[in-house]
Order: structure tokens, then sequence, then C-alpha cells
């Protein structure tokens, strides 16, 4: 059962998710779009700053672990293992975090997104941090 909380606030101190593509292929059915797979692991205590996703459509399951997850200004949300959630294009994913101090998060984020964004971009293209957050870097595999 999803139940709320009260917002957190992000800490840039704290240690990111790394993130790893799973699987990228092209939409026959929709020309121009692709699906990408992406495993997010937030260690304990972990969380990454509010961001956007460049006009992916994303559809979230948690893994393993307890997610904080808040959407625009949406209430702020408790996931947990087997919860899903649905980030539509421009959403701004505020808060991002790993709910325990002791245990991993482990998140699949399944993006429909325009093929040219990745190709123009980048895998980096896919996860746009506020400008206020800039400086911090996502490790990657």
């Amino acid at each position: 059962m999803v139940h709320t909380i009260e917002d957190p606030v992000f800490d840039r101190s704290k240690p990111r998710p790394a993130i790893k593509m799973l699987y990228s292929y092209s939409l026959r059915n929709i020309p121009g779009f692709s699906v990408i797979g992406l495993s997010v692991s937030f260690p304990p205590g972990g969380s990454s700053p509010p961001h956007r996703h460049g006009g992916a459509s994303i559809a979230g399951v948690v893994i393993s672990g307890t997610a904080y997850n808040k959407m625009n200004n949406d209430p702020t949300l408790v996931l947990e293992k087997g919860e899903t959630w649905y980030e539509a294009p421009g959403c701004h994913h505020k808060i991002s975090m790993n709910a325990s101090d002791s245990e991993d998060l482990v998140l699949l984020a399944t993006f429909i997104v325009e093929t040219k964004v990745v190709e123009e971009g980048g895998f980096g293209a896919l996860v746009q941090v506020d400008e206020e957050y800039k400086d911090l870097e996502f490790p990657t595999s």
C-alpha cells in the first residue's frame, strides 16, 4: 500500500545512485522512438538531485528496498518492493531517495523516448539534473 510522508530535502552530500543501461530497442511500431531500461541502484541513504528525463515517458518499479519519490507538486510517496510509478514527459522528479540508511534500493526505470534524444545527447540526455546541481555526477556503466 502506497503512503506519503512530509517532503524530505535533497542533501548534496548524500551518495548518488549508480545507473546502468540494461537494454535499448527501437520501436518498430512507433518509428523514431525507443524503449530503454535503466537499473538505478541507490546505496544506503543515497539520493538523486531533482531532475527531468529528456521528454521521455517513464514507468518505474522498485526491485528491492524502499524509495521516497516525489514528482511535480504531488505528495512524496513511500514505495516498497513491487510498487510502481509513472512520469509523464516534462515531469519534474523532485525527490528520488533511498528511505533506508542500511539497505540498498534498486529501481528499474523503463523509458519511452524519441531515439534522437539519445543519439544526439548520449546516455546523459536521459537524466537532466536541475541547474543548481549540474556539478553532481552520476556513476554510470
